[in-house]
């Protein structure tokens, strides 16, 4: 009986040993590698479904470290605050985290970290279900991080929402718009539109534009087939060759020849034309200084031909008047004049 009890006590003690060895090496594989690592925490708005402690966090498929703590943010920081289901930070869910730093490196400064866009989401390992946190960059400007009103205890890291939340809150509104809309409004406007178009095609102005353009297309092609339009090509044709062979003849080459000599010597003659044009002047400028002499010698003569035939004109009007004085002299007084 004793040594009965006794082996039970062994098995005991070897479950005992074998639990504690186990639950030992998953501490080991899972907690002690990032016991000493820097602490993070994110508050996400969204649901965490499928994400639990242990979770990997990533950085672009990386892992960096797990999660070791999943809670509410009204029982961590708003434990002294009724719940105000109306504020979003009531409804937020905190995530601590933990990161190895020799698989990182040197940390960068968190708020230089932050201001260039790095943020925390929820990303899923395919079709298990199960979550994990991953980090990456985004846009700042699209995502600017969330103050908080309290003090983080550990160092804080914004959120941004899913993909699949981010397509889902697309699809709500796009759906919100579709639900504004007024079809049946829609549906009126664009029916009245359309009997207004076949009205305006079967008896308003569109109609007889149509009907106008038909006799005009009709008067076209009537007009066409009265022109002959491949007699007139055949002839425009004949024409074109016609004057190809007229610029190629012999008498066209010997004209345009003829036409270039001559505009080469016009071209010479109107070269020398200015030297003739300024001997011209030199001439003209010589006879008129010759004339200028010819006057200052001509013009003592000219006084004195002037003066003798004055004196030859008063000798014959005496001659007239006292015929006899060529013989007796001068005329007798007058009887006036005698004493």
């Amino acid at each position: 009986m004793k040594e009965g009890r006794g082996a039970f006590l062994r098995v005991g003690l070897l479950v005992v040993i074998a639990t504690a060895c186990i639950v030992g090496f998953v501490l080991f594989l899972t907690g002690s590698r990032v016991s000493a690592g820097a602490k993070y925490e994110t508050y996400f708005t969204e649901s965490v479904q499928g994400l639990d402690v242990g979770a990997l966090v990533k950085f672009r498929g990386v892992s960096l470290g797990q999660v070791n703590e999943i809670a509410l943010v009204a029982a961590t920081y708003l434990k002294d605050s009724p719940v105000d289901v109306r504020r979003a930070t009531s409804r937020l869910v905190m995530v601590r985290f933990e990161i190895d730093p020799s698989r990182v490196g040197k940390l960068p400064d968190r708020e230089n970290a932050v201001n260039a866009g790095l943020r925390a989401r929820l990303a899923s390992l395919g079709l298990t279900g199960l979550s994990y946190i991953e980090l990456d960059f985004v846009d700042p400007q699209r995502f600017p991080p969330e103050q908080v009103p309290w003090t983080p205890r550990d160092t804080y890291i914004p959120s941004v929402p899913s993909t699949i939340t981010q397509v889902q809150d697309s699809a709500q509104a796009l759906l919100a718009k579709i639900d504004k809309i007024d079809f049946v409004k829609l549906s009126d406007g664009l029916q009245a539109v359309l009997n207004d178009i076949h009205g305006q095609l079967t008896t308003g102005n569109a109609s007889q534009a149509l009907a106008q353009t038909a006799d005009l297309m009709a008067s076209i092609r009537i007009a066409v087939d009265k022109a002959d339009l491949p007699g007139l090509a055949a002839e425009l044709r004949q024409t074109a060759e016609g004057l190809q062979g007229t610029l190629n003849s012999k008498e066209t080459r010997g004209l345009l020849a003829t036409a270039t000599k001559a505009a080469e010597r016009f071209s010479d003659a109107a070269a020398k034309l200015p030297l003739l044009i300024a001997s011209l002047q030199a001439v003209v400028q010589r006879t008129g200084n010759g004339t200028a002499d010819l006057q200052a010698d001509l013009a003592p003569v000219l006084r004195d031909a002037r003066a003798a035939a004055q004196n030859l004109r008063d000798t014959t009007e005496a001659l007239r008047g006292y015929p006899a004085s060529v013989l007796l002299g001068g005329p007798p007084p007058r009887e006036g004049t005698r004493r």
